[in-house]
C-alpha cells in the first residue's frame, strides 16, 4: 500500500475517532458553541450533511494525504508522536485561518479559553490516531520485498 493510501485510510480512521468525540461532547452539553461541522456549514453555506462531508474530506484528504507527504520530516520518534506533530500543526493552522473566519477570532477566543484548550485536545487524539493507523498499515519497503 503506497503512503498517500495509508494517509487517506488513517485520515478516515482519525477523522471517525474526532467525529465520535466531537459528538459525544455536543451530546453532553460541553461547549455546545464550538460546533465544528455548524461552522464549517456556515462558512461554506452548505446544509449540515454536506458540513459533515466536507469535515471528512477534509480529515481524509487533506490532512490524510498531507501527513503522508511529510511524516518522514516530522520530530518523533514514531508515527503516533509524528501524528501528534502534525495535529497541532494542523490546530494552529485552524486557531489562526479557520477561526477568525468562522467569526470566532483568533484561537477562537470569542467562545472563551475552553474553545482553543478542547480543540487542540481533539487535534492531539486526531494525529494520534492518525499516525498510529498510519503505522499500523506497514511500510513501502516490506510490501515492496514480498
Amino acid at each position: 500500500m503506497n503512503n498517500m493510501v495509508k494517509g487517506i485510510v488513517a485520515g478516515l480512521a482519525a477523522t471517525m475517532v474526532l467525529s465520535m468525540i466531537m459528538v459525544a461532547k455536543g451530546m453532553m452539553g460541553l461547549m455546545p458553541e464550538l460546533n465544528v461541522i455548524a461552522m464549517l456549514s456556515s462558512m461554506m453555506k452548505v446544509a449540515m450533511p454536506l458540513g459533515w462531508v466536507i469535515h471528512f474530506m477534509i480529515g481524509m484528504l487533506v490532512w490524510g494525504i498531507g501527513f503522508s507527504a511529510v511524516s518522514g520530516i516530522l520530530p518523533g520518534g514514531s508515527d503516533i508522536t509524528r501524528g501528534i506533530s502534525f495535529g497541532m500543526v494542523a490546530w494552529l493552522m485552524m486557531m489562526l485561518m479557520v477561526m477568525p473566519m468562522a467569526g470566532a477570532g483568533l484561537f477562537g477566543l470569542n467562545m472563551g479559553m475552553m474553545a482553543p484548550v478542547m480543540t487542540l485536545m481533539l487535534h492531539a487524539i486526531y494525529g494520534a490516531v492518525l499516525g498510529f493507523v498510519f503505522s499500523k498499515l506497514g511500510s513501502d519497503k516490506v510490501a515492496a520485498e514480498t
